[in-house]
């Protein structure tokens, strides 16, 4: 058999590192990054949801949930984005920026939290015809996506098992990783266990908690250690600390995840999802809203 050439072994090499981009970018999975995107319609300001509807593309139909999966599906598209789905830490139960905020070639702010602070300002560039030549659709659905992302807690997680992805384990009798474990299949059946496998009824059990279950704790949701439009720093913070409190705990290779697991981590799942949804409201009432700047988007639509 001939041996292959040159240029085949090159395309068989950039597959390969396509695949292990993709495993490493997917967040939340589809239905999770639609529900944060749920929440956070709900609670936009009129002005803020008026210019998400001008930036979005006609395939939305007017809804922002609808493209929040968007960076996902295009990650074969645009490989440079891949890094910016997460963060690393070296083995720690802390985010340090300057440290965790790079890519694998060590080119600083290429993670999700400088992700985010780079599309919220491009996004600030909006109706500023003198400095706006980004794609202010492809900024605003990143921004959405990545707002989910750094709130899934094993998207800012520890470098050597790649946030989970490496550490196979059983969900119930599902073969799976402990990433995908949070990514899909909590999410999962928290829908079918209690919702029915209806996305809308969850979407609006967890708006129903921010009423009364976190109300005392909502208002703390906005609270950052900056005054930056996003506290995308802050976000990352929170989710490392859940990976090593939750995710991570007493967790080992080939363990099966059951009840204990699920019933223990599924309030926490639930309460990133709409933390997610809110703070992606208030950053984008933010951006477009001047009036509403320091004010915590509590008249839900």
């Amino acid at each position: 058999m001939a041996a292959p050439r040159p240029q085949q072994l090159l395309l068989l090499l950039l597959v390969l590192v396509s695949l292990l981009a993709a495993r490493r970018a997917e967040a939340w999975g589809k239905e999770g990054h639609i529900m944060t995107c749920k929440i956070a319609e709900k609670y936009l300001s009129e002005d803020a949801a008026a210019a998400v509807r001008e930036l979005l593309p006609a395939a939305a139909g007017g809804e922002l949930s609808t493209m929040c999966p968007w960076a996902d599906e295009v990650r074969f598209r645009y490989h440079w984005a891949s890094p910016l789905h997460y963060a690393n830490t070296p083995g720690l139960c802390s985010f340090n920026s300057t440290r965790d905020c790079h890519d694998s070639n060590g080119v600083q702010g290429m993670c999700v939290i400088g992700a985010i602070n780079n599309y919220t300002d491009q996004l600030l560039t909006y109706k500023d015809s003198t400095k706006s030549s980004y794609n202010l659709t492809e900024s605003l659905m990143f921004l959405a996506h990545f707002v989910g992302d750094v709130h899934q807690p094993l998207h800012v997680a520890f470098e050597e098992d790649e946030g989970g992805n490496t550490i196979n384990v059983h969900w119930y009798k599902a073969k799976a990783n402990l990433h995908h474990v949070w990514d899909v299949s909590i999410v999962d059946t928290v829908m079918k266990n209690l919702y029915n496998k209806d996305l809308d009824t969850m979407v609006e059990a967890l708006h129903r908690n921010m009423t009364n279950g976190w109300s005392d704790d909502i208002s703390q949701w906005k609270n950052c250690t900056n005054t930056q439009t996003t506290c995308a720093n802050d976000y990352a913070v929170e989710s490392v600390g859940l990976a090593c409190k939750y995710a991570y705990k007493d967790v080992e290779e080939d363990i099966t995840l059951g009840d204990d697991y699920y019933f223990s981590r599924y309030p926490v799942v639930e309460k990133r999802l709409a933390q997610g949804g809110i703070r992606l409201a208030l950053i984008l009432n933010r951006i477009f809203d001047k009036k509403k700047v320091d004010t915590i988007p509590l008249y839900a639509q």
